[in-house]
């Protein structure tokens, strides 16, 4: 099992880095060259870096990835690839994307670009909290262990 990380504005990967420790996981962040980093990782924390470019984080998660393994991403679409192909897949907000939950996401987040492509307004996601740091905390643990 290994841990791929959506990393551009991921702000939980301090929980997935600490929480892999215990378990001795590898971690890898998947970032686009625009947020490179000098900062030192552990010996089991693994950067990739890749082009700015629309999805290309996603891609390359996508190409390494495995059945089993854990994916922690904000991106609806990611989240629809990672669990066809058999992966545990994690919003930092704390909950779990299901094959029962991924229509309704997906189908949400589609009227909401048509409702702007109109030239309405749509809220933007709320603040996140530390209630929403717990949470994923105790769904990342769930699904490390199983």
């Amino acid at each position: 099992m290994k841990i791929y990380v959506d990393a551009d504005a991921c702000p939980v990967k301090d929980i997935i880095i600490s929480e892999s420790t215990n378990e001795e996981i590898p971690v890898i962040l998947v970032s686009s060259f625009s947020h490179y980093s000098n900062l030192e990782q552990q010996s089991w924390v693994e950067t990739i870096y890749v082009d700015s470019g629309p999805d290309a984080a996603d891609y390359r998660i996508m190409k390494l990835a495995e059945n089993g393994d854990i994916i922690v991403t904000q991106d609806y679409g990611l989240a629809s690839l990672a669990l066809a192909k058999g992966c545990t897949v994690l919003h930092h907000k704390g909950f779990i994307y299901t094959h029962e939950n991924i229509d309704q996401l997906l189908e949400t987040r589609y009227l909401s670009a048509m409702a702007r492509k109109s030239g309405k307004r749509t809220k933007g996601p709320k603040p996140f909290t530390l209630e929403d740091q717990e949470n994923f905390r105790g769904v990342l643990k769930k699904a490390i262990s199983h």
